[in-house]
């Protein structure tokens, strides 16, 4: 009998260091020997029901650590174990991420933590090591688990399970290359490694690589064409390269293996709404739905997410033959519904009447070859690729999305020709009526290419949200460092912020602690990184706890005066618990006084666009310019939309800029991110000369002039998907 307030994990680890020696912990030796040796080949082919046998006889003996009193806890958590000595990596991580939920208060994990480091001391082990990083690798300490992996592997360099997640150690807090080279040393060192090709594609498709990602899918599916995992990944990363077709295919397989598995289901549903596909869908949708979860469990994303999505396809089919000028999403979808979606809140609205069923007279989508388009048509198509990848950024989590880059460029062709209407004095007609077209109509131009291009994604303007919504304010937040987590989006940006910063601070420190600026002076010098502020922010009993700072955005209608920017925080006490993030809150107030901005900056713009129209002098068209540019930064720091701002922005500067007679030719630098150009930029005009630095402008060609126009070629959402969905592949890269 264990004494009195001891557990029974405890007394597994008590003693000569009994852990080592347990069946337990042999059996998860994953040490054998690579290549399919017989020992690995015996655990890899542990079927169902002899998992579930060997888990029972563990559970029985409460040989493993962290056993509670509870029997069916014990099973739950001896089937976790067995599948990792089974090999099934991920089943295992699922498995345990389940039962952390119930642990974690019972504090079971720190408790098996604790036996685990009292055994290390007694008899370090690989094997001991690779518990405790296991441990702490399920309670998303990533930083340690990667120092306990790495003890494990100095102990016992032959270990491509170690290795692997040493790898997602790094994968995990947005470390992708570090992540990649642990990968390829787990496949050296176990050549047949189906989860080490799996985690090394996800971290190419992270990185933006997608061609390398896709030949890492598909080694693992050389060697396993069943894997589940593999096959949803890759779906998913096709389905945002803009492959749809490919990536449906995937979904697909992945149901045919595992026919609950939601997340494929969810995306079977959401690509066939993407492609027009509306019966099909709703009915995968629908699947999505019905799949509740029980009582204490908590709901997954895709369960969340899929009600908004079969409302908002069942509106879409709907209007799949209405002209684009008769309505408008952002008036006719529910208010409460919007900010519910906007949001990502559970579909709980009071009173919601659904979107009316499918009608049957209203067809699917059909497939468009590309050959069955006019010439003049296709070249309109080639163009439109061509200048949609020039928005492309070259920044790691930004994978190349074809089907994003056509529909915004024929939203920025869509654009020039509107604008270029405006010019010579022509009405536009928008939501049924006709008109002189005002700035918002030149971004929802954009807007509508964006929704159509991916219906997974909420793109609604913030301003036509309902008025309590509205008076509360629409937070717009990215973590740059979260915990462990690093966000390498936006690394490019943390020095940029961090003097930023530093500036503030002095200016705080010399209003309210004059006799400790020197001293906060000295210490902001040596400040390299967000991490070095955190003894700074103990200066003050204000600061110690965290502190905000606000950035300020400049007026060019009212010299002087300036509006709110983005809002700066940093919490935390030590390195690893750092909450470093952006936030751009939209609120009526601040909205209403960028639309004033935005407004003087049109009407400027509108009337030297038709003084350009008459007139062939340059200065002209760079003061055209530089109105454009000066316009979209105060989009870009409004941040008026729920998704899409930053690519709906740069596709309105290119359309704009065609319609002054200037062709943006160059690429976006590798690492800049447009929107925090706009957003870290002391103004407008130091916005305008950055921006122009790699544009690489030049005189737009005369055969920009014939092409059709987008608005009369494609006037109903219907047409809109079929010229998403042809294949222009073979014929547009002849025309390059």
């Amino acid at each position: 009998m264990a004494p009195a307030g001891c557990c029974c994990c405890c007394c597994f680890w008590g003693g000569a260091v009994a852990a080592a020696e347990s069946s337990f912990l042999n059996f998860h030796d994953s040490d054998c020997e690579p290549k399919g040796s017989s020992p690995c080949d015996s655990l890899l082919s542990l079927n169902t029901e002899k998992i579930l046998s060997q888990a029972k006889s563990i559970a029985e003996q409460k040989r493993f650590p962290f056993a509670t009193d509870n029997d069916s806890t014990n099973e739950e958590l001896a089937i976790a174990y067995v599948l990792i000595g089974s090999g099934l990596y991920d089943e295992a991580i699922r498995h345990f991420s389940t039962m952390l939920q119930i642990l974690s208060p019972l504090g079971r994990i720190n408790e098996a933590v604790n036996d685990l480091t009292k055994a290390i001391q007694l008899q370090p082990s690989a094997r001991l090591y690779r518990h405790r990083g296991t441990l702490y690798f399920i309670s998303e300490d990533y930083a340690t688990a990667h120092e306990d992996f790495q003890q494990s592997l100095e102990l016992n360099k032959n270990q491509p399970i170690a290795m692997l997640y040493k790898g997602l150690t790094f994968f995990h807090r947005g470390l992708l290359k570090e992540a990649i080279e642990s990968f390829k040393e787990a496949l050296k060192q176990k050549v047949d490694f189906i989860d080490a090709y799996k985690s090394l594609g996800q971290a190419y498709r992270e990185l933006g690589n997608f061609e390398a990602a896709t030949e890492s899918f598909q080694k693992a599916l050389l060697l396993n064409q069943n894997h589940v995992q593999t096959l949803q990944l890759r779906g998913m990363m096709l389905y945002h390269h803009g492959s749809l077709q490919e990536a449906l295919k995937n979904f697909k397989r992945c149901l045919q293996l595992e026919p609950y598995n939601e997340v494929c289901q969810y995306m079977k549903g959401l690509s066939h709404v993407a492609m027009g596909q509306f019966y099909e869908g709703i009915k995968a949708q629908t699947k999505v739905m019905l799949n509740d979860p029980l009582p204490g469990q908590k709901a997954s994303p895709e369960y969340l997410k899929v009600k908004y999505l079969r409302e908002y396809s069942r509106y879409l089919h709907a209007h799949l033959d209405t002209p684009l000028t008769e309505y408008n999403i952002d008036v006719d979808l529910p208010g409460s519904f919007k900010d519910h979606w906007a949001k990502n809140l559970p579909f709980l609205i009071e009173d919601y009447e659904e979107q009316p069923g499918l009608q049957p007279h209203i067809k699917d989508v059909l497939h468009q070859n590309f050959e069955s388009y006019k010439p003049e048509v296709q070249e309109l198509i080639c163009v439109a690729d061509r200048l949609g990848s020039l928005m492309q950024y070259e920044t790691p989590g930004f994978l190349p999305n074809k089907r994003i880059h056509r529909a915004m460029g024929l939203a920025a062709l869509e654009v020039m020709q509107a604008v270029q209407r405006t010019w010579t004095n022509s009405k536009v007609r928008m939501n049924g009526k006709t008109r002189l077209m005002q700035w918002r109509d030149m971004f929802d131009i954009a807007v509508k290419w964006r929704r159509i291009a991916d219906p997974d994604q909420p793109v609604l303007w913030l301003d036509q949200m309902p008025a309590r919504s509205l008076s509360r304010g629409f937070n717009n937040h990215i973590n740059l460092i979260r915990g462990q987590v690093i966000n390498m989006r936006y690394l490019e940006y943390f020095e940029k912020i961090l003097h930023f910063i530093k500036d503030r601070i002095l200016v705080y420190h010399g209003a309210n602690n004059p006799k400790g600026l020197l001293e906060v002076r000295e210490a902001l010098e040596k400040v390299h990184k967000v991490e070095d502020l955190l003894p700074i922010m103990k200066f003050n009993t204000k600061t110690k706890d965290g502190f905000t700072v606000n950035t300020k955005v400049p007026s060019l209608k009212d010299q002087g005066k300036e509006y709110d920017g983005f809002t700066i925080t940093i919490t935390g006490d030590k390195v690893g618990n750092i909450l470093f993030s952006v936030e751009t809150q939209t609120t009526e107030e601040r909205t209403q006084l960028y639309h004033a901005e935005i407004d003087a900056l049109y009407k400027d713009l509108t009337a030297k666009g038709k003084v350009l129209i008459l007139s062939s002098e340059f200065g002209e068209a760079d003061a055209v310019c530089n109105l454009i540019l000066s316009l979209v930064y105060y989009f870009y720091n409004l941040m008026p939309l729920s998704r899409g701002s930053s690519v709906i922005a740069y596709s309105v500067i290119v359309g704009a800029l065609m319609a002054s007679g200037k062709e943006v030719a160059g690429k976006i630098p590798k690492g800049k991110l447009v929107d925090f150009e706009a957003m870290t930029a002391p103004g407008s005009e130091a916005f305008s000369k950055v921006a122009k630095s790699w544009m690489n402008l030049k005189s737009i060609s005369p055969s920009y002039k014939t092409l059709p126009s987008v608005s009369e070629t494609f006037p109903t959402l219907r047409s809109m998907i079929e010229v998403l969905n042809t294949d222009s592949s073979p014929r547009c890269l002849k025309k390059l």
